[in-house]
Formats: structure tokens, sequence, C-alpha cells
């Protein structure tokens, strides 16, 4: 059992046209007449609302024509399992080298052209993909941003949305031309990557995109040396004469004091947990 065959059993049995199943779902009958031949994918469920619509013209009950697309999904899945990744169309990388800032460039074309799909180009290519779908899962339900989009795209309204659903489907093996000329190219003004720590910079086109600027941070660092303990810490909380039932938070403010030269005595922390305590030393957030 799959998608096209239900779809094709409930159309038959209410006596339904695809276009007016297109028209409910709103996306073209195009897309509609692809999913009942196969030619396309079913959509993921949890990314879309075109089985809740479709299901309601169909008369099916709620979440089975999810149920079923998800099925298919997954049996597709398997069989593509076994299947070499295979590069970026030529056309695809040529964009994103187009929006990359203008100084790294050529530095950065001779890195991907020594490899057909390498580990930069799958790593830039990913990042760049995350933030136009994170952009556009959340603009999904907003018909305004869709048919900005589509303005700026040239495309009808139901277009923008069966190239949503698709898009939200694509990772960076299926990056096709038309992905990046519908969100790619749009929506992401430049990218800039540091290769030595593998920062990431991208700026969004605020024209179609809400926020302007996404910065990531690939750096490694080593884990700090715990610092040692001062004498006079150590020898302020064994001392009984000096003992004031200090929290640990107090302890923690105490012990996190630094000395570049002076070594402070167990009395400077006696008197410095009394400063803390006491209210005339600090104004109150409401003081200006």
């Amino acid at each position: 059992m799959n998608v096209s065959l239900v779809i094709r059993q409930r159309l038959e049995a209410l006596g339904l046209e695809q276009r007016e199943l297109a028209r409910a779902a709103q996306v073209t009958e195009s897309y509609i007449s692809q999913l009942l031949t196969q030619k396309k994918l079913p959509p993921a469920s949890n990314r879309t609302d075109i089985y809740d619509k479709m299901g309601k013209v169909l008369k099916l009950p709620s979440g089975e024509l999810a149920k079923v697309a998800d099925l298919q999904r997954r049996e597709q899945l398997k069989r593509k399992l076994g299947d070499p990744p295979e590069p970026l169309f030529q056309e695809v990388r040529e964009l994103i080298l187009r929006k990359c800032h203008p100084g790294k460039q050529a530095q950065i074309r001779a890195i991907l052209e020594k490899q057909s799909f390498g580990e930069l180009e799958r790593f830039i290519t990913q990042k760049l993909l995350d933030v136009v779908k994170g952009v556009a899962k959340q603009e999904l339900e907003s018909e305004q941003w869709l048919r900005r989009l589509a303005r700026f795209s040239h495309k009808s309204y139901e277009q923008m949305r069966v190239i949503v659903l698709e898009f939200l489907d694509t990772n960076i093996i299926s990056l096709s031309n038309e992905n990046c000329v519908s969100f790619l190219d749009p929506l992401i003004e430049s990218w800039d990557i540091d290769l030595v720590t593998f920062a990431m910079q991208i700026v969004l086109n605020h024209r179609v995109a809400p926020g302007h600027l996404k910065k990531f941070e690939f750096l490694e660092r080593e884990q700090e040396e715990p610092l040692d303990e001062e004498p006079g810490f150590k020898e302020f909380l064994q001392t009984t004469a000096l003992d004031c039932k200090a929290t640990a938070e107090e302890i923690a403010f105490l012990r996190n004091l630094r000395f570049k030269k002076q070594r402070p005595t167990p009395l400077y922390y006696y008197r410095e947990l009394q400063n803390l305590r006491d209210p005339l030393h600090f104004r109150s957030p409401q003081t200006k």
C-alpha cells in the first residue's frame, strides 16, 4: 500500500478529479499528478499539512494518509541506503561559491575542486542548507511569507508551496538546481568561513528571511586546568575561630578570588565574607 494507490482509490470512489484535490491541498495539479504516478516521493508527514488537507477531501480517518506516507518513505530509504553519495551539480557548486565572501572565493574554489564532493564542500553545503531549512520551517504556515517569496522567485503561491514541501525533504546529496534557485539564491546574501577554526558566518537576505546574520563556531578548545586554591583560603576554611557558617555560594565566590603577587591571609577571607554579607555594600536592583 502506498500514497498513490490510496489517493487513486478514494478519488475514484468519491468521483473526484485531481484538480479538486490540488485546490484543497493548495498545491499545483502537476504536483498531485507526480505523486499519483510516483515520480515524486510523498513528503514527510511532520513537515507538511498536505495530508490533513487531502485527508478531509478524500474522507479518510485523521492521520491515515500521513501514516501510509511515512511507511512508504521508510521503504524507499531502505532501498537507497546502499547507494554511494553523488557529487553536487556543477551549477549548485557555482552558486555556493558565488555567495562566498569575495576575498575567499579563489581559495575555497581551489579546495573544492580537489575532490568531487569533499569534506569541506559537504560541511559548507550542509550548514547553508540547515539555515535555509530553518527559515522555511519557521515560515511554512505564513501565507504572507510564501506569497512574498513566490513573487521574489517569479512563481505562483501554489507552486511555492510545492517547492517548500519538496525542499524540506532535501538533503545535501539530493540538493538540486531548482532548490538553489528557489531558496539558497534568494534567501542567502553571502557566507564566509574561517578555515582555521571553521567558524562560519551566514548573512540572510532581509527582504525574504527573518533575522539577518547567523554565526556558528566550531573551534575545539583544551579544557582549562583547575586553578590552585590560595593557601590563606584553605587555612580560613580550617580555622575554627573564623568559622562563620559560609554557604556553598559564598565559599565558591571566595575560592575564585585571584591575586597576582600578594598572598591573602585567612583574616582577609573572613573580612571579605563580612563585606559580601553587608547590605550597605550593595545597591538593590531597583536603585539607579
